[in-house]
């Protein structure tokens, strides 16, 4: 205590101190993901690598020569705040359960006040306060202060860049399938999520939502007597348009669908590198920089096809819809099975492989608005599809074309040509579902003009470049996360009544397109005349014959 310190050497020792001291609910996580210590070591080192960094790159932010002790004080009070309520409650730190904080009253916080609590708190708290109030720092002109905290956070950064970029392979995948590990990294995730929760109001968007079914209605194509159009738009998951044999991919991954004499764009770009991110986007009317620009929410293709007269639901197998189907009919598909189709399509979870999807979609159909129905359908049925790390899960046991194959969840521990396998089975798997699809859609030609279209929502990596999974910001993600396969099966009366020249589309079929193609190509196909429609946006438009 007698030799004098700098405010960036005391930034750094806290956050060492607080790494070591603090983060007890993220190592206890750890170790129960990773069992034996030999396995999840190299994954500690790094994050405990990135959370001295992070908290560094905080505190410098405060690492002045004055004033500052109680700044200092206040990030470890949070921090062991935060790692008393996630050990006690096993919560994590995300911007929800900031805001929740954030919002709690009086009586609320005396009931969480508790002798127990304290005792936690001191026993992180008392060695940095009786240090804090003993260190002596030295007087430092103003410049040569900023000066140095610059150097501190750039360190921090090149420090903290280096150990992502060796580290990918045990981080990706461990960090995807396991996201509440990101908010229990102390005090990153409470300081991170509580400015989050009280910015949030200030950045939020409009909340009036653009109305854009105005003026939507159903083309000649939908006169009285004619059958009404069913398509089915399967939204696909993590789908690489590469790994498709019908693309040229090097293995037979699609022999259903090649049998079937389906369309297969080869150039398809996605909006975005995430579920999150492409979802909503791959549905709005205004396209990638539009969408990602917008001070407002708008309606989508859902809400214009139904204020069109048509009947629109949405069947999910994955995590939900992303606010898209919240103003249409929409279900799970695990919603209504049997016991017997529950035992044979899911497991002890309650995940359901992608032939559940296509249980009981009679009665589903039959469900919807006769009035509706009389117009047409549109049937949007979300896959679980290719969703990793767990890739092999997503393939039936009986079904697996390509083995050995990657049996776990740390990718980083398979051989790439298991990893490849693991992938290739879940693409078969769809291949296989959109057959069955494409098979039940035949079963109601009697009472509909039938087609589909399959367009995956992104791709993924499979360790090009030391990447796994998905997620990378779109502008440096590799083509892997971005091409996405688009494929079309259409009834020849459908073709018919949209005067659909197949051949025409076939020649067409490496024609660049993107997810902003899809709003305008599905409003074509079922034949609904918007003011947001764009014919320059209609994949199939060039493909139409003049109406006589």
């Amino acid at each position: 205590m007698a030799r004098p310190m700098s405010p960036q050497q005391i930034a750094l020792r806290l956050a060492v101190y607080l790494m070591l001291v603090a983060n007890a609910p993220l190592w206890l996580q750890l170790s129960r993901i990773g069992g034996a210590p030999s396995l999840y070591m190299r994954s500690a080192l790094a994050l405990a690598v990135l959370l001295v960094c992070g908290t560094v790159a905080i505190l410098a932010l405060a690492a002045w020569t004055r004033g500052m002790r109680a700044l200092w004080w206040l990030v470890v009070a949070v921090a062991a705040l935060a790692q008393y309520y996630m050990l006690t409650y096993s919560v994590v730190m995300d911007p929800g359960m900031a805001a929740n904080v954030l919002q709690t009253d009086v009586h609320e916080v005396a009931d969480l006040l508790s002798l127990r609590l304290l005792l936690a708190v001191l026993a992180v708290l008392l060695l940095p306060t009786w240090w804090l109030l003993r260190v002596r720092i030295p007087a430092m002109r103003p410049l040569r202060q900023v000066g140095r905290n610059l150097v501190m956070l750039a360190l921090a950064a090149a420090v903290a860049t280096a150990t992502v970029a060796v580290g990918s392979r045990d981080l990706a995948p461990l960090m995807r399938n396991h996201p509440q590990l990101r908010y229990l990294m102390n005090p990153l995730a409470p300081l991170y999520s509580t400015v989050v929760s009280a910015l949030r109001p200030a950045f939020a968007r409009s909340g009036a939502l653009v109305p854009m079914g105005a003026g939507a209605a159903l083309g000649p194509s939908h006169a009285a007597g004619a059958r009404p159009p069913l398509l089915v738009l399967v939204v696909g998951e993590t789908a690489r348009a590469d790994h498709f044999g019908i693309n040229g991919y090097g293995r037979d991954t699609t022999p259903e669908l090649a049998r079937r004499g389906v369309l297969s764009w080869g150039n398809v770009r996605s909006c975005g590198t995430s579920t999150l991110a492409s979802l909503p986007c791959m549905f709005s009317p205004l396209g990638k920089e539009a969408f990602e620009a917008r001070s407002s929410e708008y309606e989508n293709l859902l809400d214009v096809v139904q204020a069109a007269g048509m009947a629109v639901l949405w069947v999910d197998n994955q995590s939900g819809c992303k606010d898209v189907c919240e103003r249409v009919p929409h279900a799970q598909a695990v919603d209504g099975l049997h016991p017997e189709q529950r035992s044979q399509l899911c497991d002890a979870s309650g995940e359901c492989r992608d032939q559940a999807l296509l249980a009981g979609l009679d009665e589903r159909l039959a469900a919807l608005p006769a009035q509706r129905r009389a117009q047409g359908v549109l049937l949007v049925l979300h896959q679980m599809g290719s969703h990793g790390p767990a890739y092999y899960k997503r393939s039936a046991p009986g079904a697996k074309r390509f083995t050995p194959e990657c049996r776990t969840e740390v990718l980083s521990d398979c051989a790439h040509g298991e990893l490849v396998n693991a992938y290739d089975n879940t693409i078969a798997a769809t291949d296989a579902f959109l057959g069955h699809t494409i098979d039940w859609l035949g079963t109601r030609s009697g009472d509909y003009d039938t087609g589909l279209l399959y367009l995956s929502d992104h791709g993924e990596s499979l360790g090009e470049y030391g990447l796994f999974l998905h997620g990378m910001p779109y502008g440096v993600a590799p083509d892997g996360q971005k091409h996405v396969p688009m494929v079309a099966w259409l009834g020849a009366p459908l073709a018919a009544r949209q005067s659909l020249s197949l051949a025409c589309l076939r020649a067409g079929l490496a024609e660049p397109l993107s997810h902003d193609n899809l709003y305008h190509t599905v409003l074509g196909a079922l034949d609904v005349r918007s003011p947001s429609y764009q014919p320059a946006l209609d994949a199939w438009a060039g493909c139409r014959r003049p109406a006589a």
